[in-house]
């Protein structure tokens, strides 16, 4: 029957993009939101009961908002509510993010209008993780580390100074939370550098090292890999190298048997699994990988494919020729 599943996949329709994935009620939230409307997206958040998923849709929600003024008429009509005040915050962030990345003109006034939209929310859901992950998320506009909250001394003397009060409120509130974490490592490679980039290294070493089986953070090192990858890109001869080599390899077994294997499909990031599939790829560890290929069905994300060749459509081709060699070689058959 599995076999089946692999042949008739492999007959199948492209695998597609789609941030919400198999989340069926965010994808209709995301629809009635590029339509203008906010209730949907309303009565999602009301239903979304744990921390992990609220984490992950507010901050999808929020890449579809920044664009039009959506959130701000729900919080118009609804002042009181807390759900619109946090996504307020996260609409805010996505924006000032955004003009950061464009080198806008206006990226230190809307990062200054995010942090204020940040803290209210952290006044208004003082339970919720999502505000501080919102001033972590803002911390990697501070590389050189003015401000004083995103210097503090680390909890680990070979770690560098960092924003580790916000990642600590975000840890009380939601321990060992997967973009709390990210946003973390998007402030270390922020700070810019080759000896950063190690810094960024071993902090995903030591949250993976801290985190316990089931969670995302074991992900953690196959991000820095892709990193490291993808800076170092202009050198193609060496970059095979960089999957096979026996360190590659162990933290993709490590990922595979500490997080994919004690997780549900539900729970499970999309961005994680491509990033798991595609380490385990790289270091020819060919039917662990079918295995993830698998649980990603239909859906894949760009990155990390888009760095083994630029443009959205040829990381698709990429990702369908390793998804292909993986399933061949699985069956015993020369890809």
């Amino acid at each position: 029957m599995a076999r089946d599943r692999r042949l008739m996949a492999r007959e199948g329709a492209r695998p597609s993009y789609d941030p919400a994935g198999p989340d069926r009620a965010l994808r209709a939230a995301l629809q009635d939101l590029r339509t203008g409307r906010w209730m949907a997206m309303r009565a999602l958040l009301a239903d979304t009961t744990n921390w992990w998923q609220w984490t992950q849709r507010t901050q999808v929600l929020a890449a579809a908002a920044a664009g039009t003024d959506v959130v701000r008429a729900w919080l118009a009509e609804e002042p009181g509510s807390t759900h619109a005040v946090v996504m307020h915050a996260r609409v805010a962030v996505e924006r000032a993010l955004r003009a950061q990345r464009e080198r806008h003109r206006r990226t230190h006034e809307l990062w200054i209008e995010a942090w204020d939209a940040a803290q209210s929310a952290t006044g208004a859901a003082p339970h919720d993780p999502v505000p501080w992950v919102c001033l972590l998320a803002l911390a990697q506009l501070d590389p050189e580390q003015r401000w004083e909250e995103h210097r503090a001394a680390p909890p680990e003397p070979m770690l560098p100074p960092g924003p580790w009060g916000l990642l600590a409120e975000a840890g009380k509130r939601d321990p060992y939370n997967r973009e709390a974490h990210h946003r973390m490592l998007q402030f270390l490679y922020a700070r810019g550098g080759t000896g950063r980039l190690a810094e960024a290294a071993g902090y995903a070493q030591w949250a993976a090292g801290q985190a316990p089986a089931g969670s995302a953070l074991h992900v953690l090192p196959l991000y820095v890999r892709v990193e490291r990858y993808r800076r170092d890109s202009g050198h193609d001869a060496a970059l095979d190298l960089h999957w096979v080599a026996e360190d590659a390899a162990r933290e993709a077994r490590r990922a595979l048997h500490s997080w994919f294997e004690h997780t549900h499909r539900g729970e499970r990031s999309l961005l994680d699994l491509n990033h798991l599939a595609h380490a385990l790829w790289g270091s020819l560890q060919f039917p662990d990988a079918v295995r993830v290929f698998d649980a990603i069905g239909p859906y894949f994300t760009p990155p990390p494919w888009m760095y083994r060749a630029p443009g959205r459509d040829r990381a698709v081709e990429i990702f369908l020729q390793a998804r292909e060699r993986c399933r061949a070689a699985a069956d015993g058959s020369r890809p």
